[in-house]
């Protein structure tokens, strides 16, 4: 075992008891104390570079913010379970390819925790990961009938990360670089954190995922380690219950090193039935930096942009949900869509607390 490699896995271990460590020391303090360390939490961030983990789609619209947002888990009524699984280009060989399996709930009055395993594909290179969270409510509202709610969340992972050199070379081709034999692998360990707000019929939530510097030993030294990211969302439900519920929402995100930056625009409607709920939606993503491309003897730019229709039905404590995404634009490498499918069931359900049009917590 070379020094760096020992670095890392003292490192990985050091984190791991700062982290026992921590929650213990959180249990016993007071409420101005646990304020004051989770906001510490978010500037310590700031300063620390960052990993890969689970891709950003549209997932989160599927009922399942939690896969996004740590600060979430055990933010509903009920405990849940959600598996997604996405494809994108069917007619392609090595297309991009995502599993999800999530599961969150309360614990005691103010606590929740959750765990997420994930396997993505894309290509010659995978990972697969798990994450535990752990996530703290705070009520402010004098009673239980008015949704008043601070979250704070934190996802603890640990990632192997794969690299299959065993198709690059073909046909006689030969890269020095390129051994061509072997599948190169690393396991890494990172965190997110973040914290949500909900009051009444309003959200809000901001993450920072892959918080802290971890090296991957598959890529050459020349590849940036820091590929942390920021989201912020929020949104607003508005309606009538016994007739439609609107539910506009925005999803920002952006990557620290590149400063690479895209908006969702999402607008769902929900409609409650006898034996549960109806919804559905539509999502535009959209980046601010585009692409130059070559067109005839001129230059033309290219910004990433896709709509994503969703459609979801809640019957009885099962869900099950559809997603496709279809890229826009002049360049596309297919033209084929993306499809996604999500399941869920919840459990140990409590009866409806608030009286809010919010479908994220009621």
């Amino acid at each position: 075992m070379n020094k760096l490699t020992l670095s890392k896995t003292f490192g990985c271990f050091q984190f791991v008891y700062i982290i026992f460590g921590f929650f213990i020391l959180f249990k016993s303090i007071s409420m101005y104390q646990k304020l004051r360390i989770l906001a510490a939490i978010f500037f310590v961030s700031n300063c620390s570079f960052g990993q890969e983990g689970i891709p950003v789609y549209s997932d989160y619209l599927s009922d399942n913010y939690y896969l996004i947002h740590p600060s979430m888990a055990g933010a509903a009524n009920c405990a849940k379970i959600r598996l997604t699984g996405r494809k994108q280009w069917f007619n392609q060989a090595d297309a991009p390819e995502l599993q999800t399996l999530s599961f969150n709930g309360r614990v005691g009055e103010k606590a929740g925790a959750g765990v997420i395993l994930f396997n993505d594909k894309n290509g010659y290179h995978s990972q697969k990961g798990i994450k535990f969270t752990y996530a703290y409510h705070l009520m402010f509202s004098r009673d239980e009938i008015d949704l008043n709610q601070l979250s704070f969340g934190i996802n603890a992972g640990f990632i192997q990360s794969q690299l299959d050199e065993t198709e690059f070379i073909q046909s006689g081709d030969f890269d020095p670089i390129i051994n061509g034999t072997i599948v190169q692998k690393d396991a890494y360990f990172n965190v997110d954190v973040g914290a949500s707000y909900n009051f009444l019929d309003f959200y809000a939530h901001a993450t920072v995922k892959n918080a802290i510097e971890t090296r991957r030993e598959i890529y050459t030294e020349y590849e940036s380690d820091n590929l942390r990211k920021y989201l912020l969302s929020a949104g607003y439900v508005f309606g009538n219950s016994d007739r439609i519920l609107w539910e506009p929402s925005l999803l920002f995100q952006m990557e620290k090193k590149n400063k690479e930056k895209a908006i969702d625009i999402n607008l769902k409607a929900y409609k409650n039935l006898d034996f549960g709920r109806v919804w559905g939606g539509l999502s535009y993503r959209r980046s601010f930096d585009g692409a130059q491309y070559r067109i005839g003897s001129g230059i033309a730019s290219q910004n990433l942009q896709y709509i994503t229709p969703i459609v979801g039905v809640n019957f009885k404590n099962f869900m099950f949900a559809y997603t496709y995404s279809q890229l826009s634009g002049a360049v596309k490498f297919d033209n084929g869509g993306y499809h996604q499918i999500t399941l869920g069931i919840d459990l140990f359900c409590k009866p409806v607390k608030y009286d809010c049009n919010c479908p994220a917590i009621n």
